[in-house]
């Protein structure tokens, strides 16, 4: 039999008709010219079988088979003495992929992103997705602003049929915004605008921002909150007409200009509610935060369409939808509402599913929900049980969603998915004073011990006043009602000569059992009782004081403690507080049993109050009052002390107060304190919630009467930073009225990590 060959690339088989083959029985199939791709993977992909008849149309379709799975870049079919000959040329392979040149970018995750469009090492060289990848890198830097960009990618021959790819990079310089401008502002100033945007000019921060360098993404959230600060000040036909981009030849410089369209400014006439209303229409209308005559705000609007929306949810409404339609009247400027409400099928929770909890018992997140399966949906105890496993500290983030079960109309399930984060901190603490030199002080605390919930903890405070070594547990739920228990045991030693502050040293060992008993979702009332002794050394130049004190009660007491105390916590956030008060009531007492007899109480109230967007006013107030019973005077050693970086910053620790007759502090019965702290963005990073700075001025006085007399003020700046290896606070503090007697301590500080 003659032999007929045919070549066909893939490119032809759909324009041209296969070559004339005269059509034989198949009595074998050889296939020549493969490397790496075993012949039966071939065989596979061939449409004909050993025993069948091979024709023209059979034959093009083995072609386009093996064209098709992209490992060949030539295939050809031969017949000889009846034996199919398919003769093959493989597609290199890429050996290795490499980056010459990259900074910007880690090379780890260029090469997962190249994996994820199908190039990486062992996989079949494909010219299109080479292009591709270079295409999508330079894309990756333009979206940085480097426009000056180049990349060079080089395909290297190896042997074996395989190639080596090299991308290398030349970044260039990275493009700076060197002017914003907006066209048609006649109400606001365009200062004020731009300050509204996260993209910004060069600035003294901007080199860890990046906020100078163009982005398409972040240019379109700033426009939207120009488009917000307009409709919320009752600008609703504000419009932008357009945005430009501009870069200078050298690619150095980039200019944004947006044109705008102010409008007239409107208020609201009147607002109706229409559709089907289930609850009360005058509860309705108290959940609408805008009202007549109020100037247009959509802020307010889509709060109270929230409101009303989240009132169905707690009666079952899950899927309520209420829209707000406006009716113009452009004439008088004036706009009317409409809420019409649908609130849908009532449903109920069918089941609560947790999920991301790798360490966490699912346990200890269920005992936080506030919805309960099998009962009628409540967005707020959904909203509560999510606050509540936020507020345990344990997760990074806290996701809840509450997809239908399928096949039903009523049935909702509740999917919580957490992100966990390290439950051990290791906090290290120094302070630099006149005349108290170094202050060095540490912890270690795990609050998720194997993921039950409990926490352990062990402090070590070391300096020339204090020496503490303290070791806690605590159970969150000793119950299943959520109260806690908690143990403690400690020794402290405090040295007051080394200090300066007096001739006598004490050292106190103790321990303690706790319980806190929740009273409401943030009220939680404290009991505690414990017992510890307390050995006082004075010497022969002691002050007088000291010494008829240890004459008339001895140089060891014992003290038998109980405390009760109430905390009603209402911050939005117990990491960065921005609005909320905490209030915190304690007595402490010295109960029959020990040798002394004493009581001190103390309020403490603290409230965080939003003055704008991004500025917070932290104030917080305190009180202290304590004395003896049973013919016993309040320990001396049991006195209050304030000054330092807990109370008064700029004032050495304890300082502040009456002294003895060598100029010594002794601390008092009566206890006033006072902060205020204004909190705002570090200047140049105004949208990273991770630093923020204060100005504070602080006051406070201990004494044996309330003296405001006897107040010490101080004011100073405070900085905040949540860096990736822990919590950094750093303060500078100035005494304003220190008096004869008070020392200062001007610089602190506290790092802390994460394990």
């Amino acid at each position: 039999m003659s032999i007929s060959r045919l070549s066909l690339m893939m490119a032809m088989l759909f324009a041209l008709p296969a070559m004339a083959i005269e059509p034989f029985v198949i009595k074998d199939i050889r296939v020549e010219g493969i490397q790496r791709t075993e012949a039966g993977t071939i065989f596979s992909y061939l449409p004909v079988k050993v025993g069948d008849t091979m024709t023209e149309e059979k034959a093009a379709q083995a072609i386009r088979a093996l064209f098709a799975t992209g490992f060949f870049k030539d295939v050809s079919l031969e017949s000889d003495s009846g034996v199919l000959v398919v003769l093959v040329q493989e597609r290199p392979s890429v050996a290795q992929i490499e980056f010459v040149g990259i900074k910007e970018f880690d090379k780890e995750q260029l090469g997962k992103g190249l994996r994820q469009i199908g190039m990486s090492e062992g996989r079949i060289f494909d010219k299109g997705l080479l292009d591709r990848a270079e295409q999508e890198l330079k894309r990756q830097y333009l979206s940085r602003g480097m426009y000056s960009v180049s990349v060079n990618t080089t395909v290297t021959p190896l042997e074996r049929n395989r190639v080596s790819i090299n991308f290398t990079v030349d970044e260039g310089e990275i493009a700076k915004i060197r002017q914003i401008s907006i066209i048609g502002s006649n109400v606001f100033k365009e200062k004020d605008l731009t300050d509204l945007f996260v993209s910004r000019t060069p600035g003294l921060m901007t080199w860890y921002s990046k906020n100078d360098q163009y982005s398409r993404q972040k240019l379109a959230a700033d426009i939207e909150t120009l488009r917000s600060f307009y409709l919320d000040r009752g600008y609703l036909e504000f419009n932008v007409d357009s945005t430009q981009v501009s870069i200078t030849p050298d690619k150095k410089d980039i200019y944004i200009t947006i044109s705008i369209t102010e409008g007239e400014k409107y208020s609201v006439s009147e607002i109706k509610v229409a559709g089907e209303i289930l609850i009360p229409e005058p509860e309705v209308l108290k959940l609408v935060k805008i009202k007549v005559g109020d100037t247009f705000s959509r802020a307010l609007l889509t709060e109270s369409n929230k409101l009303i929306s989240d009132r169905l949810g707690n009666e079952g409404y899950a899927f309520a939808n209420v829209n707000a339609i406006p009716d113009l009247n452009k004439e008088k400027r004036q706009v009317s509402f409409t809420f019409f409400i649908d609130p849908g099928r009532r449903v109920y929770v069918r089941r609560i599913n947790i999920a991301g909890n790798t360490q966490t018992r699912d346990e200890v997140i269920r005992r936080e929900m506030r919805q309960i399966e099998g009962g009628w949906y409540s967005g707020d105890n959904i909203n509560k049980s999510r606050s509540r496993i936020d507020r345990l500290g344990y997760f990074t983030e806290v996701n809840v969603e509450t997809p239908p079960v399928q096949g039903t109309t009523d049935q909702v399930d509740l999917n919580v998915s957490v992100i966990e984060k390290p439950t051990g901190n290791v906090l290290l603490g120094a302070g630099f004073g006149s005349g108290e030199g170094l202050i060095l002080s540490g912890s270690v605390t795990k609050n998720n011990i194997f993921g039950s919930g409990k926490h352990i903890s062990a402090q070590v405070n070391s300096s020339k006043i204090n020496t503490v070594y303290a070791l806690s547990y605590t159970d969150p739920y000793y119950t299943i009602d959520g109260i806690s228990r908690g143990f403690d045991v400690y020794t402290r030693k405090l040295d007051a000569v080394d200090s300066g502050l007096g001739q006598y040293r004490t050292k106190t060992v103790g321990g303690a059992m706790r319980f806190g008993v929740p009273v409401t979702e943030i009220d939680t009332i404290q009991y505690g009782l414990g017992y510890e002794t307390t050995k006082i050394d004075i010497f022969d130049d002691s002050p007088l004081f000291y010494k008829n004190y240890v004459n008339s009660f001895g140089s060891n007491n014992s003290t038998v403690t109980g405390t009760v105390g109430w905390i009603r916590d209402g911050r939005d956030s117990l990491i960065y507080p921005t609005t909320g008060a905490m209030n915190k009531a304690v007595l402490e007492t010295g109960l029959p049993g020990g040798t002394l007899k004493y009581y001190k109480t103390t309020y403490q109230h603290q409230r965080y109050l939003p003055l704008t967007r991004t500025y917070t006013l932290m104030l917080n107030g305190e009180i202290g009052y304590g004395s003896g019973y049973g013919d016993k005077p309040l320990p001396f050693f049991k006195n209050y002390y304030v000054g330092g970086v807990s109370s008064v910053r700029g004032y050495k620790t304890y300082t502040i107060g009456p002294k003895d007759e060598s100029g010594n502090p002794q601390g008092g019965s009566h206890k006033l304190l006072a902060n205020a702290e204004l909190l705002l963005p570090f200047p140049g990073l105004e949208k990273d919630k991770s630093v923020r700075v204060g100005a504070f001025v602080d006051g406070g006085m201990v004494a044996n009467t309330y003296d405001m007399g006897e107040m010490r003020y101080s004011t100073g700046l405070s900085v905040l930073w949540v860096s990736p290896f822990g919590p950094l606070k750093i303060s500078m503090a100035k005494p304003l009225n220190a008096k004869t007697g008070d020392s200062s301590q001007v610089f602190q500080f506290t790092f802390g990590g994460a394990f």
